[in-house]
């Protein structure tokens, strides 16, 4: 849990919450604030299951999971190859697209070069190409003046897609099942404060949504899952413009951690399902393994 990333502070409230969820099934449970002696303290642990509660990079991208396989310690979720791809939006489209699933134009461009013209027509989004959970992510307008000014700490790399209006939705699989789909209530743009401020967002599920939709959304959801190579859980989120009916459907990412805290989605689609959260963390535990 923790670790570096921009991400770290999510990380840590996902562990918590794991953390206690297991112990609370009877599991023995250490927890790890991951920095650069994480080798060598999994090492003095000796877990019999690294449960990566992770976000972001080091955690979230294939590093940490190369780790755990030259360690040989079973650990939960995707594996090197999957989470490296996953992480990776443009690579991430890349994989959507080979498989048939619907996109939006995009393009990696230099930040410097953002920052001076419309590397697209806008409306369009500016974010980093390998981080998660909305972080430095930029909505350029249709009347927008020009430009977006982005922050210093943006990578040198970024990526520019096109606005996909309407309404915001999302899958989680465990598994090889659909767990249902969630629409996303917000005031405004989904944000990191949306995503994990107490009432920030409202989550309705099942999304009141026409029955062919919510299906598209779960059969997209398995395939991404497939496409890319996730294990255990991974959750795809959608944007929905529903005047365009199923045409109006397109992925935007699959987080191969997804979220497990108070706020998160995730738990909320396995409890709709009869699935407690304690039951969640012991599937995701048992279905651990190197090897993935």
């Amino acid at each position: 849990m923790g670790g570096p990333s921009a991400e770290r502070e999510v990380s840590l409230s996902t562990g918590r919450e794991c953390a206690a969820a297991l112990t609370g099934e009877g599991f023995e449970v250490v927890r790890l604030d991951a920095g650069r002696d994480l080798a060598a303290r999994l090492q003095d642990e000796r877990p019999d299951v690294v449960f990566n509660a992770l976000h972001g990079r080091w955690g979230e991208d294939g590093c940490v999971q190369g780790m755990l396989e030259w360690l040989r310690i079973p650990y939960t979720h995707s594996g090197v190859l999957a989470s490296a791809l996953a992480m990776d939006k443009e690579r991430t489209k890349a994989a959507y697209r080979a498989a048939g699933l619907p996109v939006v134009d995009s393009c990696l461009a230099a930040a410097a070069e953002v920052k001076q013209r419309h590397v697209m027509d806008p409306p369009y989004v500016v974010k980093p190409y390998n981080e998660g959970s909305s972080v430095g992510v930029y909505l350029v307008h249709a009347a927008a003046n020009g430009p977006p000014q982005l922050a210093e700490d943006m990578p040198d790399t970024v990526m520019v897609e096109a606005y996909a209006p309407g309404r915001e939705l999302t899958t989680t699989v465990m598994g090889d099942t659909a767990l249902g789909v969630t629409d996303i209530i917000t005031d405004g743009w989904y944000d990191y404060h949306a995503k994990y401020a107490a009432g920030g967002s409202r989550h309705e599920i099942p999304a009141d949504i026409p029955a062919g939709i919510a299906a598209a959304c779960e059969d997209y959801a398995l395939r991404a899952h497939a496409a890319l190579g996730c294990r255990g859980v991974s959750r795809t989120d959608f944007r929905w413009d529903e005047g365009r009916g199923l045409d109006g459907l397109i992925l935007l990412e699959t987080n191969t951690q997804p979220g497990m805290t108070p706020t998160s989605l995730t738990p909320e689609q396995a409890e709709h399902r009869g699935l407690s959260f304690g039951a969640l963390c012991r599937w995701i535990v048992e279905d651990a393994s190197c090897d993935r």
